[in-house]
């Protein structure tokens, strides 16, 4: 038995039904989805900037 056997199987989540909602509930749901992106963002220029820190620290001098 291989141990990715035993994780839970990650599946996408199901897209939200837009058909369903008003003008004004759809520009609030863009809004939240553009504030989780500006997020991610952050969070990946972040993460680049600890990489990028770390590989100037072991960078051998020329």
């Amino acid at each position: 038995m291989d141990i990715d056997d035993l994780e839970p199987r990650k599946t996408k989540p199901a897209l939200k039904d837009l058909s369903a909602l008003g003008v004004a509930e759809l520009k609030d749901y863009i809004a939240k989805l553009e504030a989780e992106i500006s997020r991610a963002r952050a969070a990946i220029a972040a993460k680049e900037a600890q990489k990028n820190a770390a590989e100037a620290f072991f960078r051998k001098p020329s």
